[in-house]
């Protein structure tokens, strides 16, 4: 069985009629059908969606009670070949004492009753003239709607690693909601079954709510709001059905509607599970406090996954188009930060760069710009190096020469050809065998340049290899991959191809920006072949290590969730599914996992440089591989 940690739920906001219990249980009854042809495990309905919200003193009549559990009865009965779990909302008497509940069901019986724990009882709500709040404790077993019934907050329900809890509107808004309570024992998946009526300005602030509490507990959090029918006298519901996923939002509904709604997304358990393993304050937290696990049998895996609901980014390191200037901007920020505390540190003179006429070394060299006029050091004062060599095409060359003339920093320009003609002659080896020592002497002859540089300028070598490179190992040990500080260490080579183009589009003038979107536009190439007749370089890096934004993705996923070959395969697909190939994805993924592991000792010794998002591949912070470990479980995979 395979799902891959996904998890279909749904927040529905049916037709209602206030106290017309056969009513509301049929248009239930139409959404639950209509939730299973979409493949939904979880439905959850809004607040006393039996008999509704807003019944007022009716709730004290014996009538609607009975007839509320006689059509939770009916309901049982209809849904009980279905492959589903529902929770409905309804009172539920006990003793003499009425209590707003939520009625979890699956496979025709009732699988537990939760009643809510803060009833609000100010402003336009009365709660506490009819029911009673839920007692602190064990579950007890009750009966209700001829079920022997487990009934308290305390109740968390799922199959293996997919377990949900309930709170009721209110429980979401008190100072330590009952949801806090419910993940640190154990449950990933919050649902909240509410009769939030509208205000301007609420539905801002309750968003905020959700939001920080789904992060908060690093979870997903499924809401559930009364519609328009609930609406009477003073106040008016619109109908809120919203699906958030560990702070971020996946799926709402369209307010104000006078239709029946079903909103649906699928939530990633696997990747809650991930972040909950990982967080050290939040397993610090975790509590084995009194708590009954009901098994539902109903969630087990189906046979094959389904398409997603959900789109899949396929630039997960790439910032979203609501925050990206935002984004954009913040991170420049962190290089330019990082970098000005060791040079103010170091009492260094000088920045000192080499200029490729590629992405990387563009935007260190941006960064650089940056940092200087920041701590008011001129920009005369960064060293930019371009060193031409056996591959390198005229149209870097220029490019490199024309950037840092518009940026106004001092220029070297050092041909590598004879040094490294020479260091051949002197270990006797043949310059037309265009193997790995011919190419890797180059980038150790550039690298020997600019530390010497370094140190007759009393400056320090900034570096510019990104992290995509890192994770592959596309850096020569002891070449291009050393540095005195790495600004571009924590950046993936996806994002620097967008750092760039904003800094194109925003930080600089005419004349540097049509550089800048030229560089854009040139094939990435470490040039470290012989040209070809038409003086175009040999070399294209994705041709030889495949594409970039397959490797980023795969990366992201790797090292941010643990997640297997086979869901990162699957995420793929759905995420490049009109671009590559199940076949090609296979390929690239096949020398993704075998450079990973194999060039690990590369990233064991690497220069410092910038925390800047959730991955980063530093061994002094967040990623700690052993260099020789095994890839041979990912590769049978």
């Amino acid at each position: 069985m395979c799902d891959f940690g996904f998890i279909r739920i749904a927040a529905a906001i049916p037709e209602l009629k206030v106290a017309d219990c056969r009513f509301n249980t049929e248009r239930i009854n139409r959404l639950i059908k209509q939730a299973v042809e979409k493949e939904v495990r979880i439905i959850c309905f809004p607040e006393l969606s039996i008999t509704g919200y807003t019944c007022g003193d009716l709730f004290l009549q014996n009538k609607l009670l009975e007839e509320a559990e006689k059509e939770v009865i009916t309901l049982l009965e209809d849904m009980k070949d279905l492959p589903i779990v529902y929770i409905v909302g309804a009172p539920v008497r006990i003793n003499n004492r009425l209590f707003n509940s939520a009625i979890v069901c699956s496979e025709g019986k009732i699988q537990g009753i939760v009643p809510k724990s803060y009833l609000p009882n100010y402003s336009e709500f009365y709660e506490k003239r009819w029911f009673y709040p839920a007692e602190k404790g064990f579950p007890k077993e009750i009966e209700y709607a001829n079920n022997p019934v487990q009934f308290g907050t305390n109740l968390i329900f799922g199959y293996q690693n997919k377990k949900f809890a309930i709170e009721i509107c209110e429980d979401l808004w008190g100072a330590i909601p009952m949801s806090s309570h419910h993940a640190l024992a154990g449950a990933n998946l919050i649902f909240n079954l509410s009769a939030s009526n509208e205000l301007i300005g609420k539905n801002e602030y309750l968003h905020s709510l959700i939001k920080q509490q789904s992060a908060r507990c690093i979870a997903g959090y499924v809401y559930a709001s009364a519609g328009w029918g609930e609406s009477t006298t003073d106040i008016v519901f619109a109908g809120n059905g919203i699906i958030y996923e560990n702070g971020t939002l996946i799926a709402q509904s369209d307010r104000f509607e006078l239709e029946e709604q079903l909103v649906i997304s699928d939530i990633d358990v696997e990747r809650l599970n991930s972040d909950r393993l990982r967080i050290s304050s939040f397993r610090d937290a975790v509590t084995d406090g009194e708590y009954l696990f009901q098994t539902l049998s109903a969630l087990k895996p189906k046979e094959k996954p389904v398409p997603l609901l959900r789109p899949v980014n396929p630039l997960p390191f790439v910032p979203t188009n609501e925050s990206y200037g935002e984004s954009c901007d913040e991170i420049f920020s962190i290089q330019t930060l990082g970098l000005a505390k060791r040079l103010l540190h170091t009492h260094s003179a000088t920045s000192v760069i080499g200029i490729s006429g590629g992405l990387d070394s563009t935007l260190a060299l941006l960064v650089c710009i940056k940092t200087h006029d920041k701590i008011g050091i001129s920009r005369n004062k960064i060293i930019g190096v371009t060193m031409p060599g056996f591959g390198t095409t005229g149209r870097t060359y220029n490019n490199a020469v024309r950037l840092m003339q518009s940026l106004g920093v001092t220029i070297r320009e050092i041909n590598i050809e004879a040094a490294c003609k020479q260091h051949f002659k002197d270990i006797g080896h043949d310059p037309e065998v265009h193997d790995v020592t011919y190419e890797n002497s180059q980038a150790r002859e550039r690298t020997q340049i600019l530390m010497d540089i370094a140190n007759q300028m009393k400056g320090l070598v900034i570096g510019t290899g990104d992290m995509s490179e890192l994770a592959l190992g596309w850096a020569t040990y002891n070449g291009d991959h050393m540095s005195m500080y790495a600004v571009n260490s924590g950046i993936p080579k996806t994002l620097v191809r967008h750092l760039v183009k904003w800094a194109a589009e925003t930080q600089v003038g005419e004349e540097t920006a049509r550089i800048l979107k030229d560089i854009l536009d040139t094939p990435v190439s470490p040039e470290l072949l012989p040209l070809g007749d038409d003086g175009t370089t040999s070399q294209c890096t994705e041709e030889i290590v495949g594409p970039y934004e397959l490797h980023d993705f795969f990366l992201y996923y790797t090292t941010r969730f643990g997640f297997s070959p086979e869901k990162i395969h699957y995420l793929a697909e759905q995420a490049f599914e009109k671009k590559y190939s199940p076949n090609e994805i296979t390929k690239w993924m096949k020398i993704f996992y075998r450079r990973f592991f194999s060039q690990q000792f590369k990233r064991s010794c690497i220069p410092d440089g910038p925390k800047v998002g959730s991955v980063n591949l530093s061994p002094r912070g967040d990623w700690r591989m052993p260099s020789d470990a095994s890839d041979t479980l990912w590769r049978i995979e």
